[in-house]
């Protein structure tokens, strides 16, 4: 018996490590391999930086890309040794089915909490080492951080407009800057034939110099009123919104652990604040988490009932559940986000919905 059950192991761990890797690499990489080209050709960034980036990115890929893995790997390596009917021939031998399973769900466990483990601390710090790295681009190499022919809301109070930038000198051609002045107030406007960045990192600010241009300024008699005034050269300092201090940027709930977040979600509720979105987060992390396990035992009786040889098979059920499954998950996120749905709830609904189906179909299974 033990011997059949270290081979149902060893038959799952060598699908699922491949699945895990082959999905981290295409979610990582290929799924950002536009973003790598442009930042390393077009905007001059240099490739341990660029590196650092993917790097950082990779903990919250595997958030998702475990339980995926999980789920090909069940229907791979038991779809493999029904298809052979070696299934078929333990069973015939009056081996309990069940007992050969239960080190698989005993495994799925396993995966579960140590995600949440890895969601908690690994994904969450790796999250916001990411973002700090996207605000030190931005920082030391301001136009490796904008996209030109677009409105660029990353500095505060100002939303600025550039017609084309060229990474590799710095410079800025037909630049527009606007600064809203509130909500029935007209809106400050700088405009410029050209411009360049002078970045400042250890005062975490960005410098502006424009050249030839116009700046509406406001009227000393009344400020809600505005005069153009001409300019060869206009220095502005820019701050990003992200920024806070010292270099410090404030944690969004993904960069959070599950602590820092109940931490939150009292100040907020002291402040009459409705938390959901917080309260969504951790019930986020800890639905990811618990997926390992649900995929394990949704997949357990899928694999052994399907009996086919074709690979393509089991691939094509794991894309129909994922699929499934990740479009109840983001529905159910975005109603608890918005407070539609309770958060500790809504989260759950589909672990506990698949959940269900794969503890019917392995319960008929072992008791055929």
């Amino acid at each position: 018996m033990k011997i059949l059950r270290n081979y149902f192991l060893k038959e799952f761990f060598g699908p699922l490590f491949l699945a895990l890797g082959v999905l981290t690499f295409i979610m990582v990489l290929v799924g950002n391999l536009k973003k790598i080209a442009d930042l390393v050709i077009n905007k001059g960034l240099d490739l341990f930086t660029v590196l650092k980036l993917f790097l950082f990115m990779t903990p919250y890929i595997v958030t998702y890309a475990l339980p995926i893995a999980v789920l090909v790997g069940i229907l791979m390596s038991l779809g493999r040794l029904s298809s052979d009917n070696e299934i078929v021939a333990i069973r015939a031998s009056g081996i309990n089915l069940f007992s050969l399973v239960l080190p698989l769900l005993i495994m799925g466990i396993i995966l579960s909490l140590a995600l949440v483990v890895f969601n908690d601390r690994a994904s969450s710090y790796a999250h916001y080492a990411y973002r700090k790295i996207l605000v030190e681009i931005g920082i030391k190499n301001p136009t490796a951080a904008l996209e030109e022919g677009v409105f660029i809301n990353s500095f505060e109070k100002y939303v600025l407009f550039i017609y084309r930038i060229d990474q590799k000198k710095n410079k800025l051609s037909n630049v527009r800057i606007y600064e809203p002045q509130g909500e029935g107030k007209p809106t400050r406007t700088i405009v410029a034939k050209s411009g360049e960045f002078i970045a400042v990192p250890e005062k975490n600010v960005i410098k502006l110099k424009l050249v030839d241009g116009t700046s509406d300024e406001p009227d000393p008699e009344n400020p809600t009123n505005f005069y153009k005034l001409n300019f060869k050269t206009y220095f502005m300092n820019l701050s990003l919104g992200q920024t806070q201090g010292k270099g410090k940027i404030e944690k969004k709930p993904k960069d959070m652990t599950i602590q820092e977040l109940r931490s939150e979600i009292s100040k907020l509720k002291k402040e009459k604040i409705d938390p959901s979105p917080l309260i969504t987060e951790i019930n986020k992390k800890l639905s990811l988490a618990a997926s390992c396990f649900v995929f394990m035992v949704l997949g357990i009786p899928l694999a052994i009932i399907t009996r086919k040889r074709e690979k393509s098979i089991n691939i094509g059920i794991a894309v129909l559940i994922i699929v499934a499954y990740y479009s109840l998950f983001i529905g159910c996120e975005a109603l608890a986000i918005q407070g539609q749905l309770n958060p500790q709830i809504a989260m759950w609904v589909p672990n506990i919905l698949f959940g269900i189906i794969g503890v019917i179909l392995t319960y008929r299974l072992c008791a055929s």
